[in-house]
């Protein structure tokens, strides 16, 4: 059973592994769906299922998703889950260890080109929403001046307050009220700079 807890990521390995562009992209979809096989994430993304399988195995031998219960009836899939709700990496975990620090920001420019391709993707075909999905997508950005205590507690409230909506959509749909909802995706940067 999926984990209700981020994993915090520690180790080379596990931070390698899950850097791979199409091993991220099998996450993310796989979160999306909650539980799928290989054939169905390869269709999401439009790759071989014999490779779409290899790469979930080497997400599952890191820990970071696991087997479901099969969903089939004649039981020959194998079905895989998220293995805990979402991931961290953490600055203090990397300090000490050049080589994690150099996997995280791959990993970081991974995630970050993937966001902005989902970004770049709605604005192309935003024209294809109805009006109401268009007028509640947001497009901030922010500048306030803080230290870095209050971006940290700014990035915890937010944490808690996307989860709480999150959390409220799944027992919905768990309850069956799936009309009008869609997936959205909900990315927020924080960080210093200078001019």
């Amino acid at each position: 059973m999926t984990s209700s807890e981020n994993r915090r990521i520690t180790d080379l390995g596990t931070l390698k592994a899950i850097s791979h562009p199409l091993r991220m992209r099998l996450y993310r979809a796989l979160f999306v769906a909650r539980t799928a096989t290989a054939s169905q994430l390869a269709d999401q993304v439009d790759e071989a299922v014999s490779l779409v399988s290899y790469h979930l195995r080497k997400l599952a031998e890191h820990g970071l998703i696991e087997e479901a219960e099969t969903q089939s009836a004649d039981g020959r899939e194998r079905w895989w889950q998220p293995a805990s709700y979402g991931f961290s990496i953490h600055d203090e975990d990397l300090r000490d260890a050049p080589e994690l620090a150099a996997a995280s920001a791959a990993f970081g420019r991974t995630v970050n080109q993937q966001r902005t391709e989902m970004h770049r993707r709605f604005l192309d075909e935003s024209h294809t929403w109805p009006d109401t999905w268009r007028s509640a997508s947001i497009s901030s950005e922010w500048l306030p001046r803080l230290t870095a205590a209050e971006l940290a507690s700014l990035g915890k409230e937010l944490d808690a307050l996307v989860r709480t909506y999150d959390e409220r959509a799944r027992a919905a749909e768990a309850a069956g009220d799936t009309e009008g909802r869609e997936n959205v995706a909900v990315h927020l940067f924080g960080f210093p700079y200078r001019g």
